[in-house]
């Protein structure tokens, strides 16, 4: 399957992302010909969680300071608490999403990472979902926060929990090819 072949794809995150929101979308994007790097902060590794509990660390491609948006046809956030919270403060996040947006490129964003739209002040006038216990955060960003296992609105998709990772996965590669760019074969 090569649906999305040579679709360049930023996945940012940090310490603390919910290790299958990062590993299980990243996989379903390298099996459609994706190329997929991990944008952080810092070089190195960063920690994943389950739920809790501290599970595999996995390399930084690329640190933040170092990606262009330009660079990427496409972004993934991953969730987990920790993660989504110390990303949604670094103001290189914001100006990256922020560009990400105004060029109309596609977003697949999961659980807690809503939280960075919100902070990059993204979210009035949109429909998404999210880990139920920061849906007052984004309505009271002016989004429509809806429980369901995905959202698609526009140039995003939305997921609420690792639970929802098949529905998440499915419509992410759905919607990612139908935002490709011209030039991407």
């Amino acid at each position: 399957m090569d649906d999305l072949k040579n679709l360049r794809v930023a996945v940012l995150a940090t310490d603390g992302f919910e290790e299958r929101e990062l590993t299980d979308p990243r996989r379903a994007l390298d099996e459609a010909g994706a190329r997929t790097e991990v944008i952080a902060p810092k070089p190195g590794q960063i920690q994943a969680f389950r739920h809790h509990d501290k599970s595999i660390t996995i390399s930084v491609d690329r640190a933040l300071d170092q990606a262009r948006p330009d660079d990427y046809d496409a972004v993934l956030l991953p969730g987990g608490a920790l993660n989504a919270d110390a990303m949604r403060m670094e103001p290189k996040v914001k100006q990256f999403l922020q560009a990400m947006q105004k060029a109309g490129k596609p977003f697949a964003v999961i659980c807690h990472a809503p939280w960075e739209l919100v902070s990059a002040g993204l979210v009035e006038g949109r429909t998404l979902t999210s880990y139920h216990t920061i849906q007052d955060d984004v309505k009271n960003a002016g989004a429509n926060w809806v429980d369901r296992e995905v959202v698609v609105d526009g140039n995003w998709v939305t997921s609420r929990k690792p639970d929802d990772i098949p529905a998440f996965n499915r419509e992410m590669i759905k919607l990612f090819a139908s935002k490709r760019p011209a030039g991407v074969h």
